[in-house]
């Protein structure tokens, strides 16, 4: 499901928001939807995609992204997250509900793809992760989804406490207001950084040659 929450038509900051459940209106929705609306309000462009409900294809090491700049299983979904990053984003927000204590593994399927074959287009952009759950696990799903950030050298977003909110049936997110506030925080934050690190390539750290080492030689 693509979902275009707002057009601008005078800015160029947009914020691409990955929904990591197959449920288009569920609580990561309405959590990532919280997001969204506050960084419109700071006059940033946002698009929510949702994962959906069918299988996603995982990464095989085939290297063909590598070669070619784009996953060999070109999928409709994968499509679209390639066609707006390719098309310029500014920052990148990942959502996902909480199956026992991570991200949903369709999700994760998806994320290593993108990351895999868009590493380059993604460096420098602020990204951050939302997270929903019933009870616990939360803080490991957090912890799992920032790791696609912090190996791609993109600036993680913080707010005033862990990007979680707490929800089982459908709707029941938007009562935590401690997390609602939190989401709608993590927007102000994007939107702040966005402004502030938008700069040219030449403005970015020179980087030195990748160092690859393995444990067994």
């Amino acid at each position: 499901m693509f979902i275009k929450i707002l057009s601008l038509p005078f800015t160029h900051m947009k914020v691409l928001l990955i929904n990591g459940s197959p449920h288009d209106n569920g609580n990561t929705f309405l959590a990532l939807n919280e997001v969204a609306q506050s960084l419109n309000k700071e006059g940033v462009e946002t698009e929510i995609v949702g994962i959906g409900k069918r299988a996603i294809q995982g990464c095989i090491a085939c290297g063909w992204c590598s070669r070619m700049g784009k996953c060999t299983f070109n999928d409709d979904l994968y499509y679209k997250i390639w066609r707006a990053v390719k098309d310029g984003i500014d920052g990148l927000v990942v959502g996902s509900p909480v199956y026992y204590g991570g991200p949903n593994g369709s999700l994760c399927a998806l994320l290593d793809r993108v990351f895999y074959s868009l590493g380059q287009e993604l460096q420098y952009k602020p990204a951050a992760s939302v997270v929903v759950c019933r009870r616990g696990g939360a803080s490991a799903a957090f912890d799992r989804l920032n790791k696609y950030f912090t190996i791609s050298k993109m600036p993680v977003v913080s707010s005033q406490y862990w990007n979680m909110a707490y929800g089982m049936n459908q709707g029941e997110v938007t009562k935590d207001e401690e997390g609602m506030q939190t989401m709608r925080t993590l927007g102000q934050n994007m939107a702040w950084m966005i402004k502030r690190l938008n700069i040219e390539e030449e403005g970015h750290p020179t980087a030195e040659s990748p160092e690859w080492t393995n444990f067994i030689r």
